[in-house]
């Protein structure tokens, strides 16, 4: 006779059913028909993100599972968990996609024989693995984080991918074939790609001690100081250090000597400071910042990136608003760099995509009304020939209508920002603030690239001193580069340009092709030398990004 626990065993498994194809089918029919009723779709005791998505598809499907024939997982369901994983090197969190609940539903499955697999249990793990599939591959392609809710400067729209056909192909492939389906999905730019990297480099610094250099006096070359040594293997950890440029005499790790001075200076680089090699209050403290902090930076810049629509344009121009430069791109190769100014933290610089599609050389100054009540107005009651020094025109009207006021005739005490019915318009000259060229890609913002006669503005290292505008360093070159060269479909040799801007008359001048440009927040970002750079969040935009990366999805 059969001991009581043999019996028992054989009545469980007695009572399991015996699956057939269709049992998954009208499971899966019925828990999604749950979203004809009140309630939320859920499957291993977790919450379904994609479910609207996934009841189109089973419907169109006939409720078929697609990672298992009959009860048989596919092979690509055995790669799932370890692609879902692999978000950890993306800078998301594997909890968010079902990885402990799918383990847990295909460690069940894998315990009994395929005929005595309760279809329950594989409807659970066939809806998780679509739903984690489909989340991560939407956040791969898109981002997680939805920009318009974190913080209102952001106006990058894009239309969300369609990510249906690889959940098929990832499913019907082989076990490696989820990783690669969602890897393809990720920014294919140089530049996340480095990020990727650097997040990997920085978490390795995790695994070793990380010591403060302790608080003192400034430190400069050819100081001799016990916290130098501490200074010396803060930039040695960092990479901007030679470990080669160490003295190997003890007494000579606490001398400020040429090559830590050197390396001083690429570190301060590149977290835009004065490359001074002075080791001040704010050096210190950009050298303290520990590996937790740089990690969650460089996961809120790689989200950034997943935001943006993979083909930026053969050629395109990039301002990073957070670090102060504008880059021009062809081919794949930056072909200029320039410094820039940008909007002050009380009036930002929004962060869009636009179509250059024409210039003014010698332009006019049509001043905004916000800016003419705002700036204009205080120096005008100050200063009655501030009008006549600068330029300005009062103007009346538009069109046909329109009317030029004697300054004189106008009590400038009495107006105020809800009574002010003039316009102001400087004209070009030395003292225009648009300088000797505006680049224009129209936007309701009111926001483009110009030059301007505030040429000291470019030698500071924080160049957040404009109204929202963007000022750059070399307006001839960029305009030189968009007009003058093979190829271009509007020709205007630099000579020209040049003889153009010495004339001072406004000129118009159609570029013959549109060229994108795209205004980018970028507190972290990776050159094409392999070097980091971290600069300061001037709007305090990267803690609501990390906050949202953090959180599970929202309902």
């Amino acid at each position: 006779m059969k001991s009581v626990p043999a019996l028992v065993m054989l009545l469980g498994l007695w009572l399991v059913p015996t699956l057939a194809p269709a049992d998954v089918a009208e499971r899966i029919r019925h828990r999604l028909e749950v979203l004809q009723a009140p309630g939320e779709l859920e499957a291993g005791g977790e919450r379904l993100y994609t479910a609207a998505v996934l009841q189109d598809f089973y419907e169109a499907r006939g409720y078929r599972p697609i990672w298992f024939d009959d009860a048989t997982p596919r092979a690509a369901l055995a790669g799932l968990p370890a692609a879902i994983a692999a978000a950890h090197n993306e800078g998301l969190l594997p909890a968010h996609y079902h990885l402990a609940a799918l383990e847990t539903v295909l460690a069940e499955l894998a315990s009994r024989p395929a005929t005595q697999r309760d279809s329950r249990v594989v409807t659970d793990a066939e809806l998780l693995a679509s739903d984690a599939f489909l989340l991560l591959a939407k956040h791969y392609a898109d981002g997680k984080v939805d920009p318009g809710q974190v913080d209102p400067g952001w106006f990058l729209g894009r239309e969300d991918t369609v990510l249906v056909p690889a959940l098929e192909q990832a499913a019907r492939g082989d076990v490696g074939a989820p990783a690669s389906m969602l890897a393809a999905l990720l920014p294919p730019q140089p530049a996340y790609a480095a990020l990727r990297e650097r997040l990997a480099l920085q978490r390795a610094l995790l695994s070793g001690e990380w010591t403060p250099v302790a608080q003192g006096p400034t430190l400069r070359e050819g100081d001799s100081d016990e916290r130098i040594e501490q200074l010396r293997r803060r930039l040695t950890e960092l990479a901007d250090l030679p470990e080669d440029a160490v003295p190997a005499q003890a007494e000579a790790l606490t001398h400020f000597d040429a090559p830590l001075a050197a390396a001083v200076r690429r570190f301060q680089r590149r977290h835009g400071l004065e490359a001074d090699a002075v080791v001040g209050a704010r050096t210190l403290e950009a050298l303290n910042v520990p590996p937790e902090a740089r990690i969650e930076q460089l996961r809120v810049n790689m989200e950034r990136w997943r935001w943006l629509p993979a083909d930026l344009g053969n050629e395109h121009i990039l301002v990073n608003i957070a670090g102060f430069f504008m880059s021009v791109m062809a081919d794949g190769e930056e072909v200029m760099r320039q410094r820039v100014v940008v909007g002050r933290p009380y009036r930002r610089t929004p962060v869009f995509t636009g179509r250059m599609t024409y210039l003014v050389l010698n332009p006019s100054w049509e001043v905004p009304h916000s800016l003419a009540v705002q700036d204009q107005l205080p120096q005008i009651r100050r200063d009655p020939d501030y009008l006549r020094d600068m330029g300005f025109q009062v103007l009346r009207g538009w069109g046909a209508q329109e009317e030029r006021i004697d300054p004189a005739t106008v009590d400038w005490q009495a107006l105020g920002p809800r009574s002010f019915p003039y316009r102001l318009r400087q004209s070009p000259g030395p003292r225009n603030a648009l300088g000797q060229a505006k680049f224009m890609f129209p936007n309701q913002y009111n926001v483009y690239l110009h030059d301007t006669p505030a040429r000291g503005l470019f030698a500071r290292e924080d160049r957040a001193a404009s109204s929202g505008c963007i000022r750059v360093s070399d307006p001839v070159g960029l305009a030189e580069w968009l007009l003058d060269g093979p190829g271009r479909p509007q020709a205007m040799s630099r000579e020209r340009i040049r003889r153009t801007l010495d004339q001072g008359v406004e000129t118009t001048v159609r570029l013959g092709r549109a060229v994108p440009v795209h205004l980018l927040y970028w507190t972290a970002w990776v050159e094409a030398d392999g070097q980091v750079y971290y600069v300061r969040d001037i709007y305090d935009r990267d803690p609501a990004v990390r906050t949202a990366l953090n959180e599970a999805p929202p309902r």
